[in-house]
């Protein structure tokens, strides 16, 4: 007589089979990847706080994946394109923590998307940066990928591979983090 109940592992291991009945992989196109360039910019900007590093996360994301095919189960191009900058950025950071410590001065490079901004907007969409940067990396990544990077909240959670309702908590959690780091500082 076959057991009825089954191990979460053992659930999580049919589960993936079943994906990939039904998510045949499909490759990653290098044209279609190019469409996404200005959103991982933005993403990558947000994450870094340096727009110079933020060109050469993506410019080196995309260098690594289009050096060879790339094969896609689920989701959607962005959403693989995010997780490589997320990845890409980890790796630099704890890459820069093991190596010598050296000091960003300022970032002289003018901001192109501010060029008709005014200086108050460009002031505050910094400190909204810095506030987003200064979450824990919990509530961060939440708050990048959906409010950023403009992902839903099923492709969040797919993306960070917790539950739609743990992205709406972290979510609401971090906006108010946020709105409480920004009325500080206008109190300040």
């Amino acid at each position: 007589m076959p057991c009825l109940t089954a191990t979460f592992s053992d659930s999580r291991r049919d589960e993936g089979d079943a994906d990939s009945a039904y998510f045949p992989p499909r490759r990653l196109d290098p044209k279609r990847a190019s469409d996404q360039l200005d959103r991982l910019y933005r993403l990558a900007i947000v994450l870094c706080g340096s727009q110079h590093e933020a060109e050469d996360v993506v410019q080196d994301v995309y260098v690594r994946i289009l050096s060879r095919p790339r094969f896609l189960r689920r989701g959607d191009d962005f959403a693989y394109l995010a997780r490589c900058v997320r990845n890409e950025i980890s790796n630099r950071r704890r890459r820069a923590r093991s190596g010598p410590v050296s000091v960003a001065l300022l970032d002289d490079e003018p901001d192109h998307e501010a060029v008709n901004a005014s200086a108050e907007d460009v002031i505050s969409a910094r400190e909204v940066h810095e506030a987003i940067r200064a979450l824990p990396e919990s509530f961060r990544d939440v708050v990048v990928l959906v409010d950023v990077a403009g992902l839903s909240y099923r492709e969040a959670a797919d993306q960070l591979d917790i539950p739609v309702g743990t992205v709406m908590s972290r979510l609401y959690r971090g906006r108010q983090r946020v709105i409480r780091a920004m009325e500080g500082q206008a109190a300040a």
